[in-house]
């Protein structure tokens, strides 16, 4: 949730849809200034949802308390099965709003804001490494958003290169995680945003094969639920031994995929990657779907679409 300083500034249906909100919540250099996002979430009725704001970065950021390290450690507490931690990458900082996010007294250029950005993330992997998670997965939206056509215009309106964000994003996700231990498995999600129509339509292919090459991840979440994800032909590009999950079921959607229709897809996904380089999970999280859009999963069916992962899952890989 956001924090007091910019829960003032965010409409009530932003709050737990953004990612990166304990990121501006735990670190000093956010705020109190906001600009507006340049990529508007997309509603089921053809409008868009109200403009969402950035917090500015007007000071050199610091990391004020840990981000998800609390979270991990309560919910150590609770279960003795593997644990996934979860942390934005560092481009949601910058992405939404390009350059206009920075103080140029705080951060001259972007790349000295990613540099920060990325030593924050590698704190808080320590932090989570020394409290025993073997496990994160990192959100990145931008890269996702950025594949559509008609957001790749927004960029170059605004006087940017999408090309130059793809690789400079890639950078930083890898600055991030450079020190983390041997034995932490690191997985990146790609996020079109998760509310309504989200933020873009579009394969992956405009950036499969510099992100499946350059990132130094054991795998990749990718949203495969709606054809605005495209096809699975830019798995081609995934060298070994990294592994996809395929998101094919639907967070957002209330009706239950069925087995045949899952492993359809599986199968077609297989022409592209052998299948043991693949995996199958929910599209994004059950979580940030929420009752504000009037469409909130209850926990029943929550369950019923996670059993049918298991359920797939058992028969394709045994």
């Amino acid at each position: 949730m956001l924090g007091p300083v910019f829960r003032d500034r965010v409409l009530p249906h932003q709050l737990g849809d953004l990612a990166e909100s304990f990121l501006y919540d735990k670190c000093d250099g956010f705020g109190p200034e906001t600009v507006e996002r340049a990529f508007p979430i997309r509603l089921y009725d053809g409008t868009t949802a109200p403009p969402i704001r950035e917090p500015k970065v007007t000071a050199k950021l610091k990391r004020r308390e840990p981000l998800s390290a609390g979270d991990f450690s309560v919910l150590k507490t609770m279960t003795r099965g593997p644990i996934k931690a979860n942390l934005p990458t560092p481009s949601v900082a910058h992405f939404f709003t390009g350059d206009a996010v920075l103080d140029r007294t705080a951060y001259g250029n972007r790349e000295k804001l990613m540099d920060d950005l990325a030593r924050i993330m590698r704190e808080e992997i320590a932090d989570l490494a020394a409290r025993g998670c073997t496990y994160l997965q990192m959100d990145e939206v931008p890269l996702a958003v950025i594949c559509d056509p008609k957001n790749m215009e927004v960029v170059r309106a605004r006087g940017d290169d999408p090309d130059e964000f793809i690789d400079l994003y890639i950078d930083a996700i890898n600055h991030s995680i450079i020190d983390r231990p041997a034995d932490m498995t690191v997985c990146v999600h790609l996020c079109r945003g998760n509310y309504a129509q989200g933020m873009a339509d579009g394969g992956y292919e405009p950036i499969a094969e510099r992100m499946f090459d350059r990132l130094d991840v054991d795998g990749y979440f990718l949203e495969y639920d709606t054809p605005r994800a495209g096809d699975f032909s830019p798995l081609r590009h995934l060298p070994k031994p990294k592994k996809a999950v395929l998101g094919l079921v639907s967070t957002k959607a209330p009706e239950i995929e069925t087995v045949d229709a899952l492993k359809r897809r599986i199968d077609d996904a297989t022409k592209f990657i052998d299948i043991e380089r693949l995996c199958l999970s929910p599209q994004c999280g059950f979580a940030s779907v929420p009752a504000r859009a009037g469409r909130g999963f209850p926990m029943e069916l929550t369950e019923r679409k996670l059993a049918r992962v298991v359920e797939v899952a058992e028969q394709v890989w045994n």
